[in-house]
């Protein structure tokens, strides 16, 4: 969000008015409720970005200000998401021995973009993204399909949660 907040300070001489815009985004996004067969996940927080400008600062809505600032906040927060040393060796190490899978709930086009910026494909041996699929997490038909890609039974496999939370822009 820092990118984001010196933008809106640099270029459209927002001052304070810049942090709360940013702080009620990540309201919007701790809050998203999201159908893709309603919209798509860049006009819903292009929509988020919009909407918070709207309540900081009144007046029409200005779509290309929040677009500009959803591309911004996006590309920033990609450049952040990178595997650890120690994951990557961790994982290598792991892949020796047993067969991997990444199964990840959300959308389609945001989860791809996060495997895809972290560089994580080639310590997989498949990925699945819920957003792809019938059901997600926690229904019982992802997992059994995650099997059948591995060519696993269930009883064979152990899987790890981890939910990773952003402290960077």
């Amino acid at each position: 969000m820092l990118e984001v907040i010196k933008l809106l300070q640099s270029k459209y001489h927002y001052k304070e008015e810049a942090e709360t815009i940013c702080d009620k985004v990540q309201v919007k996004l701790s809050k998203e409720c999201f159908h893709p067969s309603s919209t798509c996940i860049t006009d819903l927080r292009t929509l988020h970005w919009e909407e918070a400008i709207q309540e900081t600062k009144g007046g029409a809505a200005n779509r290309k200000l929040a677009e500009e600032c959803y591309f911004l906040w996006k590309s920033t927060r990609l450049q952040h998401m990178i595997l650890a040393e120690d994951v990557k060796a961790m994982l290598t190490e792991l892949r020796k021995e047993v067969r991997l899978l990444l199964l990840t709930n959300g959308d389609r086009q945001t989860q791809r973009e996060k495997i895809e910026a972290c560089a994580c494909q080639s310590y997989f041996d498949a990925i699945v993204v819920g957003g792809e699929q019938k059901e997600e997490k926690p229904a019982p038909s992802i997992f059994y399909y995650c099997c059948d890609l591995l060519g696993v039974q269930p009883g064979d496999c152990v899987m790890f949660s981890i939910v990773v939370r952003s402290t960077k822009p």
